[in-house]
């Protein structure tokens, strides 16, 4: 069947049409392929920018290897006295708190679980948040369930005051006052 014609049908090109011209013939004069241009050599390093950074390097190593030990650091000029940082409140508070804690691997743990919770949540809540019709439903659920709240709870004087009670007997149970 692919055989059943032997000729070669021509297509005139768009050119052809609008132009009124004949097509125009590739030109075999080009290259097959093209050489691009060599990059510069790298550029030589001196002997003595090596020299500084290799000496750079052994400097600070002995500076460390000072300050792990204990002594002087090892510079040229007379080394400044460190002074001992002060700590914000927060962070003695942080610390002292730690220092109390009986099972830090477990508080830990709680402490890394909780972490994975919050952005696991905030990616759930980004996904529903891409859907097309949802955000705006939800949206809409809100809405409604704040004027349904406020009408039962918060609209007539003996409302709130039973709300008010509620909300300072549920506070007292979590506080523990009696």
């Amino acid at each position: 069947m692919a055989s059943a014609s032997s000729s070669a049908l021509s297509i005139p090109s768009s050119s052809t049409l609008v132009d009124a011209k004949a097509p125009r013939q590739t030109t075999t004069a080009s290259p097959p392929c093209v050489t691009l241009p060599t990059l510069p050599p790298p550029p030589v390093q001196s002997q003595s920018r090596a020299w500084k950074t290799t000496a750079y390097c052994r400097k600070i190593a002995r500076n460390v290897m000072a300050m792990a030990t204990g002594e002087a650091l090892a510079t040229r000029e007379a080394p400044a006295e460190l002074a001992p940082v002060e700590l914000p409140e927060f962070i003695k508070t942080l610390q002292e708190t730690w220092d109390k804690v009986e099972d830090k691997y477990a508080v830990s743990t709680v402490a890394v679980s909780g972490l994975v919770a919050v952005v696991g949540s905030a990616g759930l809540v980004s996904a529903i948040d891409r859907l097309p019709l949802i955000p705006g439903f939800l949206e809409a659920v809100g809405i409604g369930y704040s004027g349904y709240f406020a009408y039962k709870h918060l609209l007539f004087k003996p409302d709130r005051d039973a709300m008010l009670k509620k909300v300072k007997e549920t506070y007292k149970e979590i506080i523990g006052i009696s």
